[in-house]
């Protein structure tokens, strides 16, 4: 299966040490920061814009990333922008947003075009956050669509972080432990 894959002659560049699995799909205009993570069926389609996904980041099994293209209502569409030490959970769809760094988005939540999620953010598992929709730092946010709940207590603040690294290390782990077999 080929994992990384053209798109009108635009191929993803991808940083050192990151891990992709071979099951998931990246099309087209993609930049993957270092140290980064790429887990089991994503899809990631950088085709009528571009995604760039910082250092240390991952992106769990099922997630679906995607942009809005450019056109005359809205000359730059939206990008799908994703920062440093950001947690993507399982069966995420991220569409056309900006999530700055130190981010969580929990399982299940749907984040949609021209979002903006601040740094130090946790977004709560199944929640929606509608279109043009901005999450100020340091909460967390739950719901659908989504509300903020309250303030992230001290040890979820350092959770966020804790979770970018324990990732880098699984992903190391991969990297140096997966092997494909054949039966």
């Amino acid at each position: 299966m080929t994992t990384l894959r053209s798109y009108k002659g635009i191929t993803p560049k991808i940083g050192k040490s990151v891990y992709i699995d071979a099951s998931s799909v990246l099309v087209g205009d993609i930049t993957l920061g270092d140290d980064s993570s790429i887990w089991p069926f994503v899809a990631a389609r950088g085709d009528v814009n571009h995604i760039v996904i910082g250092e240390r980041t991952n992106i769990q099994d099922g997630s679906v990333l995607h942009v809005t293209h450019k056109n005359a209502d809205n000359p730059d569409g939206y990008p799908l922008l994703i920062g440093n030490d950001v947690t993507v959970g399982h069966k995420v769809m991220l569409h056309g947003c900006i999530i700055e760094d130190r981010v969580l988005v929990g399982m299940g939540a749907i984040v949609l075009d021209n979002a903006h999620i601040e740094s130090d953010v946790m977004i709560g598992a199944g929640s929606l956050v509608p279109p043009g929709k901005r999450l100020e730092s340091g909460y967390l946010y739950v719901g659908s669509p989504v509300k903020r709940a309250r303030p992230l207590t001290e040890k979820e603040q350092a959770f966020l972080q804790k979770s970018a690294d324990n990732y880098v290390v699984n992903k190391n782990d991969y990297l140096n432990e997966v092997r494909n077999i054949t039966i």
